[in-house]
């Protein structure tokens, strides 16, 4: 199936993945200018009156690009909602998106119907992230227009499975648009989702590396600097399993070999301890070995495009 219209801009099929503290507008423009598809989380704008400031931003920059460059015109961006109860922001967030009328939401941990209803309502579309076959089920059910298939080696909060089988299971029966996350870093990558039925890659830490980000520099220079090696899987910092970087962990005085588990009612978002937890203890995919620098984030993308050009001839397609 074709993808939404919404994508007909892209000059290169991925998604930015929402970075909670770090995507910012600087980040999101410079993604939708470069034509990949830029997302922030709805969360990282404090206080709440500050998402409306964003969205004027990055819609008067995305406009005034696309006057000086009607030939080529920057991807809509994205926003991301958490839908989980603890997010006590989530009517007021909405409500703000509505009225900017956002091209594409972002849905995490959980699925709400309503708020599917209402992106449609104001003519946008909903991708719900998912980590297995039976919440990608509930969330097409709820009205999900597609789906972000978050496999095994993703950045934050990620899933256990295999992209192989993710996305295996969930093309079995869904033909609707499907994006895959987990260690893409490279064009190579990105045509490599697309081989195993994605329409779009979904990239996050990545863009932790870059000058527009809002990450500190030790965080850039820990996606820099690490590997696949420097990454630790565990729910005791949201409640909920994630990839974070070894070397944050540490100096946060823990032993990244010997956590404790947490438990699923300890889930938090919104709050100052989620915050907290987030802005000390650093998110980040196992797939960061291919990062080598901190560059603007046109620079990287510019990057994929060439590697993905260059895959795609390698196999003759």
């Amino acid at each position: 199936m074709p993808l939404p219209a919404v994508f007909d801009t892209l000059q290169l099929p991925v998604v930015g993945a929402p970075l909670f503290i770090v995507s910012n507008p600087a980040l999101v423009i410079a993604q939708c200018k470069a034509g990949v598809v830029g997302s922030f989380p709805a969360l990282n704008a404090r206080p709440q009156s500050q998402l409306d400031e964003w969205l004027h931003e990055i819609t008067e920059a995305l406009a005034e690009h696309d006057r000086a460059n009607p030939d080529r015109p920057a991807v809509p961006y994205a926003v991301n909602q958490i839908v989980h109860r603890s997010n006590t922001r989530f009517e007021e967030d909405v409500a703000t998106c509505a009225k900017w009328k956002v091209p594409i939401v972002i849905t995490s941990l959980g699925a709400r119907e309503e708020l599917n209803h209402a992106v449609h309502g104001w003519g946008g579309i909903t991708l719900h992230d998912v980590i297995d076959d039976r919440y990608a089920r509930k969330a097409v059910e709820k009205g999900a227009d597609g789906l972000i298939a978050v496999a095994a080696g993703a950045g934050g909060h990620a899933g256990r499975w295999s992209p192989f089988a993710l996305i295996q299971e969930i093309r079995a029966w869904f033909d609707g648009p499907l994006a895959l996350s987990g260690s893409i870093a490279t064009g190579d990558a990105i045509l490599a989702a697309q081989a195993m039925g994605a329409d779009l890659a979904y990239i996050g830490s990545p863009f932790i590396a870059t000058d527009e980000a809002r990450a500190e520099e030790a965080y850039k220079q820990g996606i820099v600097e690490g590997s696949a090696k420097d990454i630790v899987y565990s729910n005791l910092f949201t409640g909920v399993h994630g990839n974070y970087l070894r070397g944050s962990i540490e100096k946060a005085g823990l032993d990244p070999d010997k956590l404790p588990e947490s438990s699923p009612e300890a889930m938090s978002f919104g709050g100052a301890n989620a915050a907290k937890a987030w802005k000390d203890i650093w998110g980040s995919g196992q797939g960061i070995g291919a990062i080598h620098e901190v560059q603007p984030a046109g620079a990287l993308v510019e990057r994929w495009k060439q590697e993905y050009a260059a895959a795609k001839a390698r196999i003759g397609v």
